[in-house]
């Protein structure tokens, strides 16, 4: 320290030329100055000083004599124990509690379109690619005639409603009828009555000798004539009343087929409506299938919707990783599509049962020869609602997880799709 000391007076003090005799004498002035300056300081330094400044000077002399390739392998050594040093600590921490796997991706529940009529696809009302919300017009096939099916129902109906009012007037006139034929009945039974009474009368003068044989049978003749007319009057009312319940039984009909009708005229109005094709959730329209003009089938994929809102991700642990997971643990999530940037999720469930149990041909390793292969279980893991809306996870997508099974597992609400 006192050799840089003395350095710096030496620079400060250095001569500089100059043709004034004025600023020479002030040179030398300034240059004793200094000089005082630098012997109390010197004289004040402690007496400590002088060992370290040796130490210093001998580890100087010790690294100046190595050569480069030892310096380097040094610097390496220096910094591999640094690296151990870290490396072990963040494992003995954290490390030793995170269950990663690479065999991640990101999921979500894609809708397939597809058409319910037949028709000519007359227009296509979105762009691919495009963000969609639930009940947006996607596909609009021609309608014409589904326009008049409806029509031609409707046309129907209103016949067979003017068909069931003209059989209601039909059963209130022959009600009217039937009431007539009552009436008829009533006035028969009297003239029966009447003609009865004077059968009896001159029956009783004829056998007295009173009445002639002629008026007799007149009488007689007329007894019959009133029964018969009551038995007609009773028959016509008979039949009068069985006409009422025809014509009750031909308006039930006729509003059987009129209900018929209302559905023909239903399902001629829901087939037109689907002539629009809406969405049935947001998302995102993708992988359309058809252009206008297409000849649309029944059942025919048009297009998918991705709903981006609600992505999720598979994690493909193996059987050996799933003793320490739990649904609700913590969960860090680096996508390699945004650069390794993490994000913070949390486990919601574990599959039952592993992918190759629901495979066609599930494996049978009763029989044969066996090998024990190490299985792998799906584990669904839920990201933030705020960072799906953002869009920046992409069915489809590789992950790499790391569920930190420290952390006790969080009660979470069941998440409910947007």
């Amino acid at each position: 320290m006192a050799s840089a000391r003395d350095n710096a007076v030496a620079r400060v003090v250095r001569d500089e030329p100059d043709n004034s005799a004025h600023q020479g004498e002030a040179s030398d002035a300034s240059r004793a100055k200094l000089e005082d300056i630098n012997a109390r300081r010197q004289a004040e330094a402690p007496a400590t000083d002088a060992p370290a400044a040796d130490a210093r000077r001998g580890f100087m002399a010790r690294w100046s004599a190595f050569s480069r390739k030892q310096k380097i392998f040094s610097g390496i050594g220096v910094l591999a124990a640094v690296a151990g040093v870290w490396f072990g600590t963040n494992y003995i921490l954290i490390g030793r509690f995170l269950v990663t796997t690479d065999d991640a991706y990101v999921r979500a529940n894609n809708t397939v379109l597809g058409a319910k009529v037949t028709g000519y696809l007359s227009k296509i009302a979105v762009r691919d690619n495009s963000e969609v919300k639930a009940g947006d017009l996607l596909f609009q096939i021609d309608d014409g005639d589904y326009v008049i099916a409806v029509n031609n129902a409707k046309a129907k109906i209103g016949t067979q409603e003017a068909t069931i009012e003209r059989i209601g007037r039909q059963a209130v006139a022959q009600q009217s009828a039937v009431e007539q034929m009552k009436a008829q009945l009533d006035s028969s039974q009297a003239a029966m009555k009447r003609a009865d009474n004077d059968f009896v009368r001159q029956q009783q003068l004829t056998d007295r000798g009173f009445a002639s044989k002629a008026v007799y049978d007149q009488s007689l003749a007329t007894r019959d004539q009133s029964a018969a007319a009551v038995q007609s009057a009773q028959a016509q009312l008979e039949s009068a009343q069985a006409q009422v319940d025809v014509i009750k039984s031909q308006k039930a009909e006729a509003e059987g087929q009129l209900a018929e009708l209302k559905t023909t005229l239903a399902k001629a109005e829901r087939d037109l409506a689907f002539t629009a094709v809406r969405a049935p959730v947001d998302g995102v329209i993708s992988n359309r299938l058809v252009n206008e003009g297409d000849y649309i089938q029944v059942g025919q994929r048009l297009a998918n919707i991705v709903p981006l809102n609600d992505v999720y991700i598979d994690a493909n642990f193996k059987e050996t990783q799933l003793g320490r997971i739990r649904p609700g643990q913590p969960v860090n999530v680096a996508v390699d599509a945004l650069s390794g940037n993490e994000i913070t999720g949390y486990v919601e469930s574990l599959a039952p049962a592993s992918g190759s149990v629901f495979t066609l041909l599930p494996p049978d390793n009763a029989t044969g020869n066996f090998t024990k292969v190490v299985q792998r279980l799906p584990v669904r893991i839920r990201v933030p609602a705020a960072i799906a809306r953002e869009h920046l996870l992409r069915a489809g997508m590789s992950v790499i997880v790391s569920v930190n099974t420290k952390q006790p597992p969080e009660t979470k609400v069941a998440h409910a799709p947007n």
